[in-house]
């Protein structure tokens, strides 16, 4: 434990998760390869962007992603959890730049970038005929249903971490998991 604890930066860490809704879960259901690689590219794109840009943090961050497919019910739930660090470079790479405390990025900000992404990135992979659709999903072979404007993409959930004097990391939410993507 001390080991991998001497690897932490000495800085606040934020537990960020984005999940798709039962709509896209169904067609990631039986398309995983292509909706888990547009989920975690896209999640990483919207972090990064935002993060990068000056009105917001204005850093390039450090984080990892880690992929869960099934919710505590073991139903079918994909989601992704991330673990960022509460700041980072600035863009010269010369200095740390800090997040605020118990703040890392706008949630609303977060949500609108990787819903917007995410739904591009899978009609061009539908587009493509990259996706395919048994059974029930049967009637989307012709068309994937364009989203509204409104429609809701996910969740956003965002909680600072702190560890113990153990190891053992303790999540503290931020936003509650009511910020919709």
């Amino acid at each position: 434990m001390e080991k991998r604890e001497s690897e932490l930066l000495d800085v606040p860490y934020f537990h960020v998760v984005f999940t798709l809704p039962e709509r896209v879960a169904v067609i990631a259901y039986q398309n995983k390869e292509h909706v888990y690689d547009i989920l975690f590219r896209t999640a990483s794109e919207t972090l990064q962007t935002i993060a990068g840009d000056p009105k917001h943090l204005g850093a390039e961050i450090g984080f990892f992603s880690v992929l869960h497919t099934w919710g505590q019910t073991l139903t079918h739930h994909p989601h992704l959890h991330i673990v960022v660090a509460g700041g980072g470079l600035s863009p010269d790479g010369t200095r740390w730049i800090s997040s605020r405390p118990n703040f890392f990025l706008p949630v609303e900000v977060l949500s609108r970038l990787f819903r917007r992404l995410f739904l591009k990135a899978l009609q061009q992979t539908f587009d493509a005929g990259n996706l395919q659709f048994f059974s029930a999903l049967e009637p989307l072979r012709m068309r994937l249903p364009r989203a509204a404007p409104e429609c809701r993409t996910g969740r956003l959930h965002q909680s600072s971490i702190r560890w113990t004097a153990t190891g053992s990391p303790v999540c503290r939410t931020l936003y509650p998991p009511r910020g919709d993507l």
